[in-house]
């Protein structure tokens, strides 16, 4: 059923108020935000058939009303106002953003800490896995006659080092040849081609050697199968204790544990667009039943994509949220494609 412009005005007025204070709308305070003069009685009855219709609801303990999740989503669709960012919020994003991250997943973990922050909502972040990664160079460094450092850099520039135990003694120039081995055998391929090319030494090399050899596969295989895999950063999660929906413990503690213990069950945009809103029971997680989640996708290069999610309570600013996460996504996309933030010309003032 198509909704006259009259319910659409009211359920407006409501979805806002509502957001804005935590407060059910009764018929009195809709009738004074209501265009021309209709009365109380009216507005009643209007009220009666968007809760019949299953866009409002009605408190027990209330005489107002407020939105359920079939009424957020009609408002996010149609009937929310669009949210331009000021000049001092994407000042704001871009100052958070201006410092100096090395590496992927370090920009991928501080960003969602500046999301959280920035918003005042909890926050994650995602980055894809890269599964074409594989070691450019080995390097193994004593350091006293029982351990050594196996030091490993990664295609992508990431050095990664683990001190590891010597089971059998070596002498000075073993390291560095076993180092040569490694470098000439075990670059520039994936996991399972290094267990293959290790198998294919065992007749070539000493009992000694095929140990150590085995220990720093080992962590080289480690490292590739952890670049291969998602990776996934929340913070903020104590934040949902400031919104009066989440005054309940057992509430606020069952949606933290699960961004905490099950964050990789968190949501992922679905299809193409940059910019996706999941109300309540549109989440598939039971722990996110009762919450909302706003995710921007943004580009890291080299066909990899990167997500950043908002997560809060049904009466989450919506158009807030939506911008400013669109804007911060964007932003991470000119960084990565370009080395640099959004130009002037392009901030919404």
């Amino acid at each position: 059923m198509e909704l006259t412009d009259r319910k659409k005005q009211i359920l407006k007025i409501v979805v806002d108020g509502y957001i804005a204070t935590a407060e059910p709308l009764g018929s009195k305070a809709i009738a004074e935000k209501m265009p021309g003069k209709i009365s109380s009685a009216t507005i009643r009855n209007e009220l009666a058939e968007l809760v019949e219709l299953g866009y409002l609801e009605q408190p027990h303990t209330s005489s107002g009303r407020i939105p359920t999740p079939k009424g957020y989503r009609l408002y996010v669709n149609e009937l929310m106002e669009q949210h331009t960012l000021s000049a001092e919020e994407t000042a704001s994003i871009n100052a958070s953003l201006g410092g100096k991250m090395a590496q992927v997943d370090q920009l991928v973990s501080q960003a969602g800490q500046m999301v959280s922050r920035f918003m005042g909502y909890p926050s994650y972040a995602m980055a894809e896995g890269r599964r074409d990664i594989s070691v450019r160079r080995f390097e193994l460094i004593a350091v006293d006659s029982g351990s050594f450092i196996a030091v490993v850099m990664l295609s992508d520039s990431r050095v990664k080092s683990q001190l590891m135990p010597l089971t059998l003694p070596v002498d000075g120039q073993t390291l560095p040849e076993i180092s040569h081995l490694l470098n000439t055998h075990f670059t520039g391929i994936g996991p399972e081609e290094i267990s293959r090319h290790l198998m294919n030494l065992t007749d070539q090399v000493s009992g000694q050697w095929f140990l150590l050899l085995n220990q720093v596969c080992d962590y080289a295989r480690q490292l590739l199968q952890e670049a291969a895999h998602q990776s996934v950063f929340t913070t903020g999660a104590s934040q949902l204790l400031k919104f009066p929906e989440f005054r309940d413990v057992d509430k606020a503690h069952d949606l933290m544990s699960f961004m905490v213990d099950n964050k990789e069950n968190l949501p992922v945009p679905t299809g193409d667009s940059p910019m996706q809103i999941l109300i309540g029971p549109e989440n598939v997680n039971d722990a996110l039943k009762e919450s909302s989640v706003v995710i921007a996708s943004y580009d890291i290069g080299e066909n990899m994509r990167g997500l950043v999610g908002v997560v809060g309570p049904t009466r989450m600013d919506y158009a807030t949220v939506a911008a400013r996460l669109s804007y911060f996504a964007e932003s991470l996309s000119r960084m990565f494609g370009a080395g640099q933030l959004p130009a002037k010309e392009d901030t919404k003032e």
